[in-house]
């Protein structure tokens, strides 16, 4: 009996050291190893705008970094980015699969559809941010308004509410109108297009006299001379258009309507890896290259630690959460 107990114990030490080694191969060192084959950033809206732009700006570089191949992959999938970014939230979290979020995926599309199937603080690891990208309030050259006071002036004045213009419901352009509306204290009849260019069009043509639309899209026509840009949404300059105040410093104090991309991971992903990834998106965006094609698109680089960028998606989600309550919108199914 002495015999088979002492068997017993050393066949239980041996299960003990082999778990031991177990865990110790899972553990943090085991991250050295990654990237040991391709990765997936998943882009989940069609690609061609700015949110291809934005992540393919930094994967090239990551991808000469890390070693592996960083392979973009566009899912066109439904809910403005939604559906999509839910498949990402429950991929394996082992950094072989990551995401481009961005403002209305992680803040505004959670508060707009009735399931999102995934809860932005909580499903997803934050990598680091990319880039935010304001907008533009824009008027027809044909209004006689110079500033911000003068068209709220306008808008004040007006015996029905004033038609402003944007790229559709639920964006993040909609939604600065929106606060716009509520922090000016002024009623307007939202006109939503069916994207970007079909609001510029109508804007260039007089049909719409005010209007939110991204930078790049609006280049063209500010250029010539068929609509003028009174104000940007985020509280600080554009690079593109260092000239162009803020609407926070034009009567609006506070006022912050920016879109922030970023990149991140399923929750659980491990720490070390998180951190590996922050590392190389960091040195991306510290280049001259990478640098430019942003600002380019009407972006500001943004390098941030995951927790930076976590707290980015917690203070986003709870300002537009509110302004889409008090708005009274209706959630999408």
């Amino acid at each position: 009996m002495g015999g088979q107990g002492s068997a017993a114990r050393l066949t239980a030490l041996f299960l003990a050291i082999a778990t031991f080694g177990v865990l110790v191969g899972s553990s943090p060192a085991a991250a050295d190893d990654y990237p040991d084959r391709p990765i997936t950033l998943v882009i989940p809206l069609p690609p061609g705008g700015t949110n291809d732009i934005m992540a393919r700006s930094v994967a090239d570089k990551m991808s000469a970094a890390l070693g592996q191949r960083i392979v973009v992959e566009s899912r066109n999938a439904g809910g403005s980015g939604t559906v999509g970014t839910r498949q990402v939230a429950h991929a394996t979290p082992d950094g072989y699969t990551i995401i481009l979020g961005y403002t209305s995926t992680l803040a505004t599309g959670p508060n707009l559809y009735k399931n999102v199937g995934y809860d932005p603080r909580k499903d997803f690891a934050p990598i680091g941010l990319i880039a935010s990208a304001p907008a533009l309030l824009l008027v027809h050259k044909d209004l006689p308004v110079h500033s911000v006071g003068e068209l709220i002036a306008l808008m004040k004045s007006a015996k029905q509410p004033y038609q402003v213009g944007t790229p559709g419901i639920g964006t993040v352009n909609y939604l600065a109108s929106v606060l716009f509306a509520q922090q000016a204290g002024v009623k307007v009849e939202q006109i939503p297009e069916k994207g970007s260019n079909p609001l510029i069009s109508d804007m260039m043509g007089g049909f719409v006299k005010v209007g939110f639309n991204p930078i790049p899209v609006s280049r063209a026509a500010l250029d010539g001379g068929y609509i003028r840009a009174l104000a940007v949404t985020s509280q600080k300059h554009s690079t593109l258009l260092p000239q162009l105040p803020t609407l926070a410093e034009s009567g609006l104090p506070g006022f912050d309507a920016t879109l922030n991309y970023g990149l991140l991971a399923p929750a659980g992903t491990p720490r070390p890896i998180i951190e590996r990834l922050n590392k190389e998106l960091r040195a991306a965006l510290a280049t001259d290259e990478v640098r430019q094609r942003i600002i380019n698109e009407g972006g500001e680089p943004e390098p941030t630690t995951p927790e930076q960028h976590a707290a980015v998606i917690d203070r986003e989600e709870t300002k537009w959460s509110a302004v889409i309550r008090a708005a009274g919108i209706a959630l999408n199914d």
